[in-house]
């Protein structure tokens, strides 16, 4: 018994070996949960307090319940395969299959992906004649799943308007159907067992009976129904409910977009009359200095269950902050320090470079391959091989040689052009049988109807788009190109009409970009070169699995990983934290959050940058330092050249440099900005104050005289543009 204590701390000891109870653990980053709650299993069992079979542990990745069995079996001689260990959804099938009859499911019944869902639901959409552009699939499946995800079938929805009552309608006929053909999608899963729970008392009080402690890991990521099912499951209120071990961290609750409701921690204390909260403060991963800068920043945020990081590995490095003049040079600092760190022996391996949003990757990704440095984009695509990009560029390969089969077959009917398989197949075999491209095939067999294609449907429609295209392409430089054929192709309405495809605009936004810079940097910026310098860059230099590379990904991504070094790229007012995060309930306590969990993956070398100028949307922005730098004691940074001490709003401009050479390049912008040189009151990147509005930083400016106006970036109000002449503003 003695052993399996060995090594733990006191607090570890403490919730390892807690009485028959619910207590709630506090885990911090790095604070070794995954090894208390193996422990907790392992001393349960071999102090005889449980058996393998009345312990039941819940994890959020099949990969964590893995390793989960693993340590176990490591650290008891038993057989651990019949354990109920595993993700929600695969406990909620694993009691499914045992009890199909009485959940009203087919014996064989069949789990369907979100891809198969989706699959499933334009099908059933087809049948019923539904419009796609009205009822975009992936709204509906997500208004399905998410209405699941609250413990709501079809019949409890309440319709608000015309659209949600259609949206319930298609919801009732959705459940007919996955009835009618013994299928359930994950959502289902855990609805459906939570009903079998609720409904059948005696089953219910069956595996309460059975499973007297359960453990549940990342417990501040559950959403609503895996609390409900949890209750269910506990046997809340029956006179005696098992003992619930939840261990989690309020402070890394980064998933509200996907349902995860960071409230259920301070349910599950008075629902399970928790006695005690365990905190694990101690970090086993971070130096001193890092800690101590999490710890101040996630202060900030209100109602914390509270906690405070702390190692016994010293202070370590100071936290290194630089202030880029431009995106690319952001970029060329984060290469320069890696090649210095891969110098001193830091495996590539071990050093990550993070962003906020996954556009951001597309300038990091160009720097690197510019400098030979292996990487890859962990949890995601490289950026030229994203979905919506490889969809612009086949589209744009059209315009310059329609001939190309495979750019063709790829969006001939994205978005949806009312082209069906059958017709694809008859335009093939036309091609095979004339020895013909695709596209000359499609020529021929349009004939004179080609003239009066009023509505773009089927080839001939298909045929009068790219035709437009090309005559509208004419004498429009590179990033007009890429503008004009992405919103004439239809993606950008495609997308926009897609609830869940904010980050796919971003990424269409980023390759204009990309042209722009292309245009500064190459001697030949016709669209066939810059395809073909598309083609290079996201055909080459991702690294192999195996080899050793660099380490790029959003935040969220990183969660639960660490490195020996990170950069946190776009600390910027709008991209980190996010400007979505103004408007939504709660949102840049989330954000903050965020931020906790990017700065807590660095084990000995962290650093900050941001960019007064980013390119978005092919125009250069003016930007101000993120408001989670001026959140980081003082005495933790370290910047990495001068800081301009004239601007007195130090709530986010602390260490922004605004000397008059790096206001000179304003003259790129694509807004006039002619009245810039003459006003030179009111110069871009200047402090200004309001009366109603507060501090803020001109950021942009257009027009002359009495139309003069100034963009200003306002620290508590957003941006807002302001015409001079009435706007009443002080410069500070």
């Amino acid at each position: 018994m003695t052993s399996l204590l060995n090594g733990l701390n006191p607090e570890q000891a403490e919730a390892v070996t807690l009485p028959y109870q619910s207590a709630l653990i506090l885990a911090g980053a790095g604070s070794g949960k995954t090894r208390v709650l193996t422990t907790r299993i392992a001393y349960l069992i071999q102090s005889g307090q449980a058996s393998p079979n009345s312990l039941l542990a819940v994890t959020f990745t099949n990969k964590a319940a893995r390793e989960m069995v693993t340590r176990l079996g490591a650290l008891l001689p038993i057989n651990t395969r019949g354990m109920w260990i595993g993700t929600f959804h695969g406990l909620c099938n694993r009691m499914l299959r045992a009890h199909y009859q009485e959940a009203r499911l087919p014996q064989a019944f069949q789990i369907m992906d979100m891809g198969d869902q989706q699959s499933f639901i334009k099908r059933l959409m087809k049948a019923l004649a539904i419009d796609e552009k009205a009822f975009p699939p992936r709204q509906i499946q997500w208004f399905i799943n998410n209405a699941k995800e609250e413990g709501l079938r079809a019949s409890q929805l309440e319709a608000h308007d015309a659209f949600s009552r259609k949206m319930g309608e298609f919801y009732q006929v959705y459940e007919e159907r996955c009835m009618q053909e013994g299928i359930v999608d994950f959502a289902e899963l855990l609805l459906r067992c939570y009903e079998l729970l609720l409904h059948h008392e005696a089953l219910r009080r069956h595996y309460c009976d059975r499973f007297r402690y359960i453990l549940i890991d990342e417990f501040q990521d559950t959403n609503r129904l895996q609390y409900k099912w949890l209750k269910s499951l506990a046997g809340i209120g029956f006179p005696q409910h098992a003992a619930v071990f939840a261990v989690g961290d309020d402070d890394q609750s980064i998933y509200a977009f996907r349902g995860a409701h960071a409230g259920n921690m301070k349910e599950f204390e008075r629902d399970f009359a928790v006695q005690k909260i365990i905190k694990l403060e101690q970090n086993y991963r971070s130096h001193g200095n890092i800690l101590d800068a999490a710890n101040a920043l996630i202060d900030n945020n209100q109602g914390r269950l509270g906690k405070n990081l702390w190692t016994a590995e010293g202070s370590g490095e100071l936290i290194r902050v630089y202030n880029a003049a431009t995106d690319f040079e952001e970029a060329a600092f984060i290469v320069e320090e890696v090649k210095a760190l891969k110098a001193e022996g830091v495996p590539l391996s071990e050093i990550a470079l993070l962003y906020r949003s996954n556009a951001q990757s597309r300038v990091l990704e160009h720097s690197l391959f510019n400098a030979s440095l292996s990487y890859r984009v962990y949890g995601g695509m490289r950026f030229f091989e994203r979905q919506e990009i490889k969809h612009a560029l086949a589209y744009l390969r059209l315009v310059t040689q329609p001939e190309d089969d495979t750019s063709l077959l790829r969006i001939i009917n994205f978005p949806a052009r009312g082209i069906g398989s059958r017709s694809l197949e008859q335009l093939q075999d036309d091609a095979k049988q004339l020895g013909m491209s695709l596209w000359a095939t499609a020529l021929q067999k349009c004939g004179p109807a080609l003239e009066q294609a009023k509505v773009q449907k089927g080839v001939t429609g298909f045929v009068a788009l790219i035709k437009s295209m090309q005559q509208g392409c004419r004498d429009l430089p590179l990033p007009e190109i890429i503008r004009f054929v992405i919103a004439q192709s239809g993606l950008l309405a495609h997308y926009a009409a897609d609830r869940e495809g904010a980050e796919r605009l971003d990424n269409l936004n980023e390759l204009i970009n990309a042209a722009v810079s292309f245009v500064h940097e190459s001697e030949d910026d016709s669209l066939i070169s810059f395809l073909s310098h598309a083609s290079l860059e996201g055909g080459e230099h991702q690294a192999d699995q195996h080899q050793e590379a660099l380490q790029l990904m959003t935040v969220h991504a990183a969660k639960g990983l660490e490195f020996h070094s990170v950069f946190l790229s776009g600390l910027e007012e709008g991209l980190f934290p996010h400007e979505n995060s103004r408007s939504e309930a709660n949102g840049l306590e989330e954000e903050r959050r965020l931020m906790y969990v990017a700065t807590t993956r660095a084990r000995r070398r962290l650093y900050l940058s941001f960019s007064q100028s980013r390119m978005l949307h092919g125009q250069t922005h003016y930007n101000v330092p993120s408001r989670f730098i001026e959140e980081i004691p003082e005495h933790l940074l370290k910047w990495l050249q001068p800081k301009h001490q004239n601007l007195s709003n130090t709530d986010f401009n602390r260490g922004w440099r605004t000397t008059q050479n790096q206001l000179g390049g304003v003259s790129n912008l694509n807004h006039s900005v002619s009245s810039m040189s003459k006003q030179t009151t009111w110069q871009i990147g200047r402090s200004v104050s309001h009366g109603t509005f507060g501090a803020g930083v001109i950021v942009n400016c257009e027009g002359q005289g009495k139309d003069l106006r100034v963009q200003v970036r306002f620290s508590r109000a957003g941006t807002k543009w302001l015409l001079l002449e009435y706007a009443n503003l002080t410069l500070l």
